[in-house]
């Protein structure tokens, strides 16, 4: 697929995240429109899955630590075919399988259970050592928040997966730069973050969230690699592609009214 395809995807991904908060009447919009490029990317150019059988045993893994931003990853599945459409009105609806944030067994292709922020490494680290002892090919892909590297039990999982050389493992970080307070970097300073992942022992790479072929050649660079686990930091925009909600941390968890989205939409075409 070619950068332009999955661009004009991730145009569509983006409209289809504010829709679903605005029906919803609640969400996470900042985040989810930040991580759009790398969930696109993800669904569309890495991930080795089939949406027709998504529990075929050879498929990739993918942990969404973060689990907030589910609309982002809602909508990347259903427009890679895991379901119909008309779901997408049902985000935080009781009992629908699109639950505010994801539950392994409302929705298949869902590999995780997710909502207690820091718990998603850890998850996938353990699961990548599981495949690797049952002698398994596929890969295991996690996303999480910058803001989650304040939880001490994200740091143990980032120990174990080094001190087993989970190679097999690949962490995206969402590097927004805002968490539910404000900034990061006031709340519980980051910084070098990368250094920090080589000093435990990860290949670390740094890109640019928006750009495919960053993204994309980050990832073949972490299949490259042998006995190490890598981190993939992804330099983002919260709210990226809706002006109003770009860089504020004010839109991590907000309703949007109607006039906002207009406004978005607008602005997304």
């Amino acid at each position: 697929m070619t950068k332009e395809e999955l661009q004009k995807i991730a145009r569509e991904v983006r409209k289809d995240i504010v829709k679903m908060i605005y029906d919803a009447g609640s969400g996470h919009p900042a985040g989810s429109l930040g991580m759009a490029d790398l969930v696109t990317a993800l669904y569309f150019a890495i991930l080795n899955h089939d949406p027709k059988n998504p529990n075929w045993d050879e498929r990739d893994r993918l942990f969404l630590s973060n689990g907030h931003i589910c609309p982002v990853v809602y909508s990347a599945m259903q427009r890679a075919g895991y379901f119909p459409s008309s779901e997408l009105k049902k985000l935080r609806k009781l009992g629908s399988s699109l639950q505010g944030h994801p539950e392994r067994t409302k929705l298949a292709g869902i590999e995780s259970t997710s909502g207690p922020l820091g718990e998603g490494l850890a998850q996938a680290a353990g699961y990548a050592l599981s495949a690797r002892m049952d002698e398994k090919h596929f890969r295991v892909y996690v996303v999480c928040s910058d803001g989650e590297h304040d939880e001490g039990n994200h740091w143990e999982a980032v120990m174990f997966a080094n001190k087993y050389k989970l190679s097999n493992l690949t962490l995206f970080v969402d590097r927004n730069q805002i968490q539910s307070d404000g900034p990061t970097e006031e709340i519980m300073p980051l910084n070098p973050l990368k250094e920090k992942y080589q000093a435990f022992g990860w290949n670390a790479l740094e890109i640019d969230g928006h750009d495919f072929e960053e993204i994309i050649n980050a990832v073949n660079n972490a299949r490259s690699k042998y006995q190490k686990p890598t981190v993939i930091i992804c330099n983002v925009i919260a709210g990226k592609g809706v002006s109003f909600m770009e860089d504020n941390y004010k839109w991590h968890a907000k309703k949007i009214s109607k006039e906002e989205l207009d406004l978005a939409l607008k602005e997304l075409k």
